[in-house]
């Protein structure tokens, strides 16, 4: 009887485990970003880029440590895309009224940055310009030292 319960709790201590982990990896990897089911089945959408967007690299403790330049693309609906064009120099002077007061400093010397933050400060300095549900995606495509 013992030959068998061994195997079966380690099995089943497999099964667990296992299950366990794909289930936390789906839950990292698989993540979409919030609106994009709804732009993938009602409506056809387009990009519009935002390019050489100057942003300070402001570290946790409030110091600056320099400057990065990003190049951006935002998902919109298709109608959208030549009122969101228009108004673009307003995203950009809202991304720089967050970006200052937004820690986005990373890496040991504080000269990288942090893209998730950077998608965050877009993604709501879009919604102040245009809007809720306008802008489904923040896509980073750039980032360099400025």
């Amino acid at each position: 009887m013992k030959k068998i319960l061994l195997p079966l709790a380690v099995l089943v201590a497999g099964l667990g485990v296992g299950g366990g982990a794909a289930f936390g990896t789906s839950m990292l990897v698989g993540k979409r970003p919030a609106g994009a089911a709804v732009a993938a089945k009602n409506e056809k959408t387009g990009f519009v880029p935002a390019t050489k967007i100057i942003a300070p690299l402001v570290l946790k403790d409030g110091t600056m440590s320099g400057y990065v330049s990003f190049d951006a693309s935002l998902e919109v609906p298709l109608d959208e895309v030549e009122s969101v064009n228009a108004r673009m120099p307003l995203l950009l002077h809202a991304i720089n009224m967050q970006t200052y007061r937004t820690p986005m400093a990373a890496g040991p010397d504080g000269l990288l940055p942090e893209l998730e933050t950077f998608r965050t400060v877009v993604r709501n300095a879009a919604t102040q310009v245009y809007g809720p549900n306008v802008v489904r995606f923040v896509a980073v495509t750039n980032a360099v030292p400025a």
